[in-house]
């Protein structure tokens, strides 16, 4: 068995890798920008890993990597940043470089994977949004809008692979804080307690491997969501708001 791991080198994508091929047995083909963190987790682990050093935010290097690497059993598209600020003064080529990677790159890469996944009638894609996924973000509005996209086509895609009785299985990984880099490309604090990277690495896979749509770790972040489907918009939208004015 194959998985190949998008921004692999580092926090969530690190720690699948190391799950995959630790505990499951799985072949890897690891995929990121720095290649001498990639290079480091090759040496920890003993199935087979291929590295490949690519910016997934171009869409020509998403339908290479690919071409290059068809027969892949379990999809992990994890690579994916935020930034902080008021949407106004947010710089617009970052913003532009995080929509490529957080919604474009997900796009591509899984749809070029399912239909390959679909003629053998088998295989897992685990697209990793957030909890953001499920709101609005002032102060962190892109970021945040990229996430509602991954959810919203992870779920409808599992939906139509369902309604075919199709083996094929799509999940959607959606934490609140975990101790990452994420924070300092972000440039913000969390006023949340942080999940490890180990923890969601391991609840994810499993929850896949078990056919789970929607994965969400940890229960102040499963309340959260329970939450945001009770409170009237406008409400949840204030607290995010003040939720978010405190991460700077």
């Amino acid at each position: 068995m194959k998985a190949l791991i998008t921004g692999a080198s580092s926090g969530i994508g690190r720690d699948i890798a190391r799950y995959l091929s630790e505990k499951k047995g799985y072949n890897l083909v690891i995929v990121a920008r720095r290649v001498e963190l990639l290079e480091g987790l090759k040496k920890e682990l003993n199935t087979n890993v291929e590295i490949v050093n690519l910016d997934i935010s171009l869409r020509e290097n998403c339908i290479k990597l690919f071409e290059e690497h068809k027969d892949i059993d379990l999809l992990v598209n994890n690579a994916g940043f935020g930034l902080f600020g008021h949407f106004y003064d947010v710089d617009l080529e970052k913003e532009l470089s995080m929509i490529d990677t957080n919604i474009l790159a997900v796009h591509v890469l899984t749809k070029l994977y399912l239909q390959e996944m679909r003629k053998k009638n088998s295989g897992y894609i685990l697209n990793v949004a957030s909890i953001a996924g499920f709101m609005s973000g002032p102060l962190m509005a892109t970021y945040y809008a990229t996430k509602n996209y991954v959810v919203a086509l992870s779920r409808a895609v599992n939906k139509e692979l369902k309604k075919e009785k199709s083996k094929v299985k799509v999940s959607v990984l959606c934490p609140g804080p975990v101790k990452t880099n994420f924070n300092n490309v972000a440039g913000v604090k969390f006023g949340l307690s942080s999940l490890s990277s180990e923890y969601v690495a391991k609840y994810a896979v499993d929850k896949m491997l078990a056919g789970k749509e929607v994965i969400v770790p940890g229960f102040t972040i499963k309340a959260l969501k329970c939450i945001n489907k009770i409170l009237p918009s406008n409400l949840m939208l204030e607290g995010t708001y003040h939720m978010q004015k405190h991460k700077n």
